[in-house]
């Protein structure tokens, strides 16, 4: 396809990537579509993003920076902007001839809308054979649930994430959105196989990705029930009170003593080495046995020195950090030499750091990440001549 179309961004700067060339119509709202879209522009995809009136939802969340959304900007990085109300005639016309000449669209709208406004898969994919079209759900295609607007949270709740995340009888959420990310991972991954796919056969295809497939997914460990096994059996995977978050002079630390080696040196280096003479202390099902017994010693141990004071004190010897901020990570040295944030010009803000692109490529990089869009912010280049606004 040439150059010349109207998904190819003037703000697009930067070496080629490994799916530059590529287009996408981002129909999505949230995180899971729309992340998933960004991770394709990273890869170099020229990606549109289709708002309805007012925007997504997203824009409106609860946010401390001023005239803009936190959230929104991280999650929809190198995009173009467009709101069409997909319910008038025209406004789907402009929408109907972008898709004429797209690789990818990606959507999230409940099983039956897409139907209901014309853009279903079979209704594309006649007019585009060789679209790639990706619908997110919450619960899937098929089955009772299939119509229900689907949520991290609740994907995490109904999939027993809740349950294993916290003590025993007291369920918690997990925050910072992993189904929705984990999701988002699951479009980038299966667009970009079905664009393999399709090098081959010349034909488009359907890709569905649900939060509840997400979910269940991430827990693929847990997720194994043996034949005659009973169903009440635990599944907590951790390996009890060593590994994990502990307090200390100043901070928390977290500390992974599962192996021989590691646990010998954690005992060795917080001068609790006599603990290697107690046999029932040699395996992991031991010290989580006698968890009551060691914990206490160790965090006595700890509380001698900040948890700065003991990542550097136990170095490679043991895998351990500092509980830190999200905020540290502006400043943080091994974020910097990665090169995983960028700063991006904005109209608003001035600037602002963020997630550069999340997979490093060797030959074919990717361009530079550019800002989230304003609202409606391309209306006039990507509604085509005689298109205006309605």
């Amino acid at each position: 396809m040439s150059g010349s179309s109207p998904f190819s961004s003037p703000r697009r700067t930067g070496p080629a990537g490994p799916l530059s060339g590529i287009r996408v119509l981002d129909l999505s709202a949230y995180i899971a579509g729309p992340y998933g879209c960004s991770l394709l522009a990273d890869q170099g995809a020229d990606v549109i993003k289709v708002e309805p009136p007012g925007g997504d939802n997203l824009r409106q969340y609860p946010s401390t920076l001023a005239g803009e959304n936190r959230a929104f900007l991280g999650v929809n990085r190198s995009k173009q902007g467009v709101v069409l109300d997909l319910k008038q005639d025209g406004e789907r016309a402009v929408l109907l001839d972008l898709a004429d000449q797209a690789d990818v669209l990606v959507h999230n709208f409940r099983p039956g809308v897409p139907e209901r406004l014309g853009i279903d898969h079979a209704a594309l994919s006649a007019r585009n054979p060789r679209l790639i079209y990706c619908a997110v759900t919450g619960y899937g295609e098929e089955g009772p649930l299939r119509a229900k607007a689907g949520y991290d949270q609740v994907l995490q709740a109904m999939t027993g994430m809740c349950v294993l995340q916290g003590p025993p009888g007291t369920p918690e959420i997990t925050y910072g959105s992993p189904v929705d990310y984990y999701a988002a991972a699951l479009v980038a991954a299966g667009v970009a196989s079905a664009l393999y796919e399709r090098e081959r056969s010349g034909v488009g295809q359907y890709v569905g990705v649900s939060l509840l497939r997400s979910a269940l997914t991430m827990q693929s460990a847990r997720l194994i029930r043996a034949e005659g096994e009973d169903p009440g059996i635990s599944r907590d995977m951790r390996s009890g009170g060593i590994t994990g978050l502990h307090p200390t002079a100043v901070g928390h630390l977290y500390l992974s003593a599962n192996t021989p080696h590691f646990w010998r040196a954690l005992c060795e280096r917080t001068g609790l080495a006599d603990l290697l003479e107690d046999s029932r202390f040699d395996t992991v099902k031991g010290r989580a046995a006698h968890a009551d017994e060691i914990i206490p010693r160790l965090r006595a141990a700890l509380m001698e020195r900040t948890a700065a004071e003991w990542e550097a004190s136990l170095g490679d010897a043991v895998p351990c950090s500092v509980a830190r901020s999200i905020d540290d990570m502006f400043d943080d040295a091994q974020v910097a030499a990665e090169a995983m944030l960028s700063d991006i010009p904005h109209p608003v803000l001035g600037s602002y750091r963020g997630v550069a692109r999340a997979i490093k490529f060797g030959r074919t990089p990717g361009p530079d990440p550019f800002k989230a869009p304003l609202l409606d912010e391309d209306s006039d280049r990507l509604r085509g001549p005689g298109k205006a606004e309605p």
